[in-house]
């Protein structure tokens, strides 16, 4: 890997570690858009003022956008939220593992 495809991985990483950013984006896959208020319920447990920081860096980042209608991602955004739907049944996988650790 060159140092500049590391730059853009550590660039997108280091935004997606950002607290709560990826069930931001999470919460707009179905690609219905949606309130601030509904984003934020469908969040779960984000403050006001963190959903607007996330929204901002989120929106400044090309990841999603505002509409007449409310939040919506962009294609970037999307596209994003696709390669990352590959992490679903990894982690019910996971999740089983280790369930059957504790037993």
């Amino acid at each position: 890997m060159s140092s500049k495809e590391n730059a853009a991985i550590g660039q997108l990483l280091s935004l997606l570690e950002s607290r709560y950013a990826i069930r931001v984006l999470w919460a707009l896959k179905d690609g219905h858009a949606q309130t601030f208020r509904l984003l934020q319920d469908s969040v779960g447990g984000i403050t006001p003022n963190t959903l607007n920081t996330r929204v901002k860096e989120m929106r400044q980042a090309g990841l999603m956008t505002h509409g007449a209608e409310g939040y919506i991602l962009t294609a970037l955004g999307a596209d994003l939220v696709k390669r990352l739907s590959d992490v679903q049944p990894f982690a019910a996988k996971w999740a089983s593992s280790q369930a059957k650790k504790t037993k």
